[in-house]
């Protein structure tokens, strides 16, 4: 079983920065990925990044190339999502998932076990 607890979620205007942040249970000795997801009111789930568990290999929606990165830190059993040049967008809840691989880089969210809560973001314009 994996826990997962986003934060760092918030109001910022249209250009800002924000660093969220994945905090993942120990109870697994598992290797898993973690993926971000974005779900704005009355739209589907839709997949932002996910890394590997070396941290080796990433993949990124279009939507997030070039100004979101996703790292890892697995001695803190941490994942962030650093996002820049935020674009002005509808109050929105992140979620991190994870999933039981050390190579495999899932973009559906069917295809995760495991879900935090998520953390809200509204950008302004």
């Amino acid at each position: 079983q994996v826990q997962l607890i986003e934060s760092g979620g918030g109001t910022v205007q249209a250009g800002d920065s924000l660093r969220l942040s994945c905090a993942v249970s120990e109870r697994t000795r598992s290797k898993y990925a973690v993926g971000w997801f974005r779900h704005a009111p009355r739209k589907a789930r839709e997949f932002v990044a996910v890394i590997n568990w070396t941290g080796g290999s990433r993949t990124y929606a279009d939507s997030a190339k070039g100004r979101f990165t996703i790292s890892r830190d697995n001695a803190e059993n941490t994942v962030h999502l650093q996002m820049n040049s935020l674009n002005p967008e509808a109050p929105a809840l992140y979620y991190c998932a994870a999933i039981g691989t050390d190579t495999f880089l899932p973009v559906r969210p069917r295809l995760y076990a495991f879900w935090g809560q998520g953390t809200q973001v509204t950008v302004s314009s």
